[in-house]
């Protein structure tokens, strides 16, 4: 099994995307091949946060691209999640439950798990039904289905999450109810018959929704439906799942209790969970903290992928106790804020789905400083370092760029609306002189409009040690007994140990030289060899320079060709 043979996974590191949610890579090895793991970690739902489905194109007919969801979200939150639900690949219909803010619009599997975030922020994975019911003039009656084309003796409601009109078919009867409330579970729901229909094509109103019927349950229907009367229809969720707001379907469930499930017994088949394939996960740790896995997959050499059950002990070995699968393979992607994070396995790169499920996060977001090293020496690199933050809802702001002595040096506050907003900054007073040189904070404090406040903070150096870095000649000749130098140049505003490092185009290092240096005009050499001395090949290399002193450190790189001499 996966758990019992991994060796010390190769590290990315955590990356921070916005306040309390990171990305992390990992490259795990495996006697199969390497398996590649992209982890999202957030915390619990509830506040700033909630962790939400994206239906595709906001209807459930059609596909969408996960990235193509977040940016169409990114005005109101940022965004970062998964695929969803498995669907089907012609009309892109969820196979499963999907749940948005207590309004329901595709029912669950009832053969496979549906997972629900209750209002605290719990995650719940269980096998969900949904009994339906309407009444027009005669008794309650059963409903046999949401947003589904109904079976030949059924009936079933179509709301405008299905999309402008019910499907085409013959030997229907229809109904259209409007006004008629969204379509929440466990309430009664009460529209007004306005108009008989056959055949569908019906248009659904954007305030109503649309019932439909054949065989007996047409004959039913028709009878007992009166233009201008109040018609009912009842959505029963058994479990009750009364305190979820948001759910999505897919499955199977593969951590219960903190124990990875072996066989959950769900409607898949034994091709859909035993092979190596790209996968992706939800769970829940104990202290309600939120993880999501997807790992690539069919990539030999890069990414074999994994089984459902391995998946499951990737969950456990992450803290999760509670936690689901969710569609694989292909449609296997994890994103944020409308930008890929995975590698998904189709030719054509990322493929269109049905739903996604997503952390969304409504405080301010801060940038990493595009610079992490300022450097205003005037040679046109690293001159101006440009902070910004991000809000999604009317906000006080107080922006605050505080220096290495903790005294603030740039400060603005006032109402924002929602946006991006920048500054720009030299590292100089006016007059020009330099600002202190060490290490830099941007605070960010915002209370938007419904009290909710957050903070974010970023760092960066302010380090003019380094700089002017030139590489002469640009073109090396290597002989075999000899041949010019290489001259990397620079200057040093400060005192510094330097280490030059030489790479070839794969990234490989062929030299390292370090001096400790004196501030001023320098010159480093390098002939041409590896430390053994054999003739580097030819090719494009470039040059490393790093500076490392009381302030900190800082590097510049510059590129060069290498020609190796026949003689």
């Amino acid at each position: 099994m996966l758990a019992a043979v991994l060796a010390a996974p190769a590290q990315a590191g955590r990356v921070s995307l916005m306040p309390g949610v990171s990305y992390e890579r990992q490259l795990q090895f495996t006697p199969s091949g390497p398996v590649v793991v992209h982890i999202l970690r957030a915390p619990r739902p509830g506040g700033l946060y909630a962790l939400r489905p994206l239906l595709s194109n906001d209807t459930l007919l059609g596909r969408e691209t996960v990235t193509s969801m977040q940016k169409r979200a990114a005005a109101s939150a940022n965004v970062a999640g998964v695929n969803g639900d498995l669907f089907t690949f012609d009309e892109g219909l969820p196979s499963g439950m999907l749940m948005q803010s207590g309004v329901l619009e595709a029912p669950p599997h009832p053969k496979r798990s549906s997972l629900g975030v209750t209002d605290d922020g719990t995650l719940l994975v269980d096998r969900v039904q949904m009994l339906g019911q309407w009444q027009g003039s005669g008794p309650l009656r059963a409903l046999n289905g949401l947003n589904q084309r109904p079976g030949a003796q059924g009936i079933s409601l179509f709301t405008p999450a299905w999309g402008v009109a019910t499907p085409q078919a013959s030997g229907t009867v229809e109904v259209v109810l409007e006004p008629f409330p969204p379509a929440a579970p466990g309430t009664d729901l009460v529209g007004v018959a306005r108009q008989i229909t056959t055949g569908g094509g019906t248009a659904i109103p954007r305030d109503g929704a649309v019932l439909v019927a054949r065989g007996s349950a047409a004959n039913k229907l028709a009878a007992e439906s009166v233009i201008g009367q109040n018609m009912l229809v009842k959505l029963v969720l058994r479990p009750n799942w009364e305190a979820v707001a948001d759910a999505i379907g897919g499955g199977p469930v593969i951590v219960r209790n903190g124990q990875p499930v072996f066989a959950a017994l769900e409607d898949f088949s034994p091709s859909q969970l035993d092979p190596r394939n790209p996968r992706t996960a939800v769970g829940q740790l104990a202290d309600g903290r939120i993880v999501m896995v997807a790992v690539d997959g069919r990539e030999s050499g890069y990414s074999i992928g994994v089984t459902t059950f391995e998946l499951a002990q990737q969950l456990v070995r992450l803290g999760a106790v509670t936690g689901t699968a969710l569609d694989s393979g292909g449609s296997t992607t994890m994103a944020f804020n409308g930008k890929l994070l995975n590698s998904p396995s189709d030719p054509g790169g990322e493929r269109a789905v049905s739903d996604s499920l997503d952390i969304f996060y409504y405080g301010v977001v801060v940038p990493q400083a595009p610079k992490p090293v300022l450097s205003p020496n005037g040679d046109g690199i690293a001159e101006v370092q440009t902070l910004s933050y991000k809000l999604v809802r009317p906000a006080t702001v107080t922006a605050t760029l505080i220096g290495p002595d903790r005294i603030p040096r740039q400060t603005e506050t006032g109402v924002r609306n929602p946006g991006t907003y920048r500054i720009g900054w030299s590292g100089r007073i006016p007059g020009g002189r330099f600002e202190p040189e060490g290490r830099w904070r941007w605070v960010v404090n915002a209370l938007d409009d419904l009290g909710q406040h957050s903070k974010v903070e970023r760092r960066f150096d302010l380090n003019r040690t380094l700089g002017y870095l030139r590489v002469r000649p640009t073109r090396v000749v290597v002989h075999r007994r000899g041949g010019k130098q290489l001259r990397v140049g620079f200057r040093l505003a400060h005192p510094a140990v330097v280490t030059v490092t030489i790479r070839n185009a794969r990234g490989g290092r062929v030299k390292t030289i370090r001096r400790r240096l004196r501030a001023g005009r320098r010159t480093i050499r390098w002939n041409g060899r590896y430390g053994n001395g054999v003739r580097a090949y030819t090719g494009m290399y470039s040059a490393t320079v790093q500076a490392a002193n009381t302030i900190g450190r800082t590097e510049l790189e510059r590129r060069f060709l290498v020609r190796r001499a026949r003689r």
